[in-house]
């Protein structure tokens, strides 16, 4: 006992003991983690061998071991993915390069048939005058009845430089035309549209972070500069899902001191934990700059953004972003076969991480759900304003999204509005340019014609709702006693269904007038179409007129000293989606 007691009175020795307890400890801990792993191989490799040898029908090994690998990736979070070899080029597409050897079109399918549904200006399709609406019969005597998308889009694509006879049946013409063409390598750009968007206010339109999307951005803002002598910058990020991390990092650079922190990745692992510091001389930190955002911005847009608000060196509009804080790593695995694994969680400046949803905790049904309000923490940009984490970015100036209406919906599910542009096109040989199209009346009215002529027929929210309460009570019995009001409300609703194209003209115009000008003037035709009726920019717009009102918002004035939780613009967001 006496031994006992003074080796425990040592503080020396106590010293050691316990640094030999947590060394036993850990190595105890890593034994029995490594036996867990061993064991549970073995216990797969027995399962996989035992159906294998044993299961009443042949299965297909390697298809086996894909749903296996898809299933343990689907229990974690939905960017860690298995790619099989057969998947590589497909994976390779989607998250690094946007390359491939094609003619540069897009193809839907429509009452069995294969249509050019768009064209990309410059591609071989365009340039063979293939155009939207023209019907695909064949490819180098291939006949397409029957054939999938993925087997005319297998068909299309090829080597680059080789040959392509595409008989296509064109509205309006008698007989199929034949299109001789050559494949090229289809590389789409990131920066999908530069240009000014009033005076002396620049707008780049960034889509994805792809390979070299930062030298995309930096190439249209000096130009930008340069040729219009742009005294402002809108960077549309929306809808734009993210990309490569380090191509978000050089944007932030352009615009942010050198030494500043832009963001910091912190994993399990110390050799994934790595802080990206704005390391090279910017383009411009002065020019006032609004981001544009939404639900579609997420991953490497929410970088961009989160620096921008972090560092106070632009102003956020949109809606509150989409909200992935997590950063993946591809990994090589045997016989050609990737892991696209989450290693960590990304931080913005202020420190916080943007992650919304909570895939760690799931319920037993395997159900996920945004990260707890308890849970959420509030920090500080650069001027001192207050910002959360676990929402995504909340935008500095809220706008309410705005929905299209059923029939809006409806219309461009039914392909009619592809339809009658492809009616326009054949009609009119060129139009105005896409800023200056308007749908005139008599037009409209053509095209409402058009429509009643289809049988178009749809179901709104509240038919849907008529169809459950009738379901509802006819079970419950009690259908009878409400027949004559539920049938008055059936009847008024379906009333009020006829004058729809006229109620909801403005939106229909709006989407008919895009549709319309794609067909001349191709995706930039689209965007600059869309400029007249875009909100988001709108309200930027309106913040450069008034600089005092952009500065303030960055320094934090009045309901601008807090950002998200409950900051106007949160509320305003969160009743926009209750509704």
């Amino acid at each position: 006992m006496n031994k006992v007691g003074v080796f425990f009175r040592s503080p020396e020795k106590l010293l050691i003991t316990s640094g030999l307890v947590a060394v036993l400890f850990f190595s105890f801990k890593a034994i029995d983690e490594q036996f867990e792993i061993t064991k549970n191989l073995d216990i797969f490799t027995g399962v996989y061998r035992e159906i294998n040898l044993n299961y009443v029908d042949k299965v297909d090994p390697a298809n086996l071991i894909n749903n296996a690998a898809n299933a343990i990736d689907s229990s974690l979070d939905p960017y860690t993915e298995y790619v099989p070899e057969s998947d590589l080029e497909n994976f390779k597409m989607n998250y690094f390069s946007n390359e491939y050897g094609g003619i540069g079109a897009l193809i839907l399918q429509k009452d069995n048939k294969t249509f050019v549904s768009e064209t990309y200006e410059g591609f071989p399709a365009q340039k063979a005058d293939i155009r939207a609406g023209d019907q695909m019969l064949s490819i180098n005597g291939v006949p397409l009845d029957g054939k999938s998308n993925n087997d005319v889009s297998e068909l299309l694509k090829g080597q680059n430089n080789s040959a392509l006879i595409i008989k296509v049946l064109r509205p309006g013409e008698l007989k199929p035309i034949e299109k001789r063409l050559s494949r090229e390598e289809i590389k789409f750009p990131n920066v999908t549209y530069y240009g000014t968007v009033a005076d002396k206010v620049g707008y780049i339109k960034l889509d994805r972070f792809l390979d070299g999307s930062a030298m995309e951005v930096k190439n249209a803002f000096l130009n930008l500069k340069k040729k219009n002598k742009i005294t402002a910058l809108v960077l549309d990020l929306r809808g734009n899902g993210g990309g490569i991390l380090q191509e978000a990092v050089k944007i932030v650079n352009y615009f942010v001191s050198k030494g500043e922190t832009v963001v910091t990745q912190k994993g399990r692992l110390p050799q994934n934990n790595f802080v990206y510091l704005a390391s090279v001389f910017p383009l411009d930190t002065t020019i006032p700059l609004v981001v544009l955002i939404d639900d579609g911005t997420a991953s490497a847009s929410e970088i961009v953004a989160g620096a921008m608000q972090d560092l106070d060196r632009g102003v956020v509009i949109g809606q509150q972003s989409f909200g992935k804080g997590l950063v993946q790593q591809t990994l090589k695995l045997p016989y050609n076969s990737l892991l696209k694994v989450t290693i960590a969680k990304y931080y913005t400046p202020s420190g916080r991480c943007i992650q919304k949803i909570d895939y760690l905790h799931k319920n037993k049904n395997g159900q996920v759900f945004n990260i707890a309000d308890s849970l959420i923490s509030e920090f500080r940009t650069k001027n001192g304003r207050v910002v959360y984490d676990g929402r995504g970015i909340t935008p500095d100036v809220y706008v309410k999204p705005y929905y299209f209406s059923s029939i809006a919906a409806a219309l461009v599910e039914n392909n009619l509005l592809f339809d009658y542009g492809t009616q326009y096109r054949q009609k009119n040989s060129s139009v105005k340019q896409p800023k200056e199209f308007r749908l005139k009346q008599s037009e409209y009215d053509d095209f409402v014609e058009y429509v009643n002529g289809q049988s178009f027929t749809y179901s709104t929210k509240s038919d849907k709702l008529l169809e459950e309460l009738e379901q509802v009570t006819t079970k419950e019995k009690y259908f009878d006693q409400i027949e004559e009001q539920y049938n008055s409300l059936k009847s008024k609703a379906h009333k009020n269904r006829k004058d729809d194209l006229i109620e909801f003209k403005p939106e229909i115009s709006q989407l008919l007038e895009n549709e319309i000008i794609s067909r001349y003037y191709y995706q930039r035709g689209r965007i600059e179409s869309a400029f007249k009726y875009d909100v988001d920019l709108n309200e930027a717009l309106k913040l450069f007129m008034v600089k005092a009102n952009y500065y303030s918002i960055l320094k934090g004035a009045g309901d601008y000293k807090t950002i998200g939780k409950n900051s106007e613009s949160a509320r305003k967001a969160e009743l926009a989606e209750r509704k």
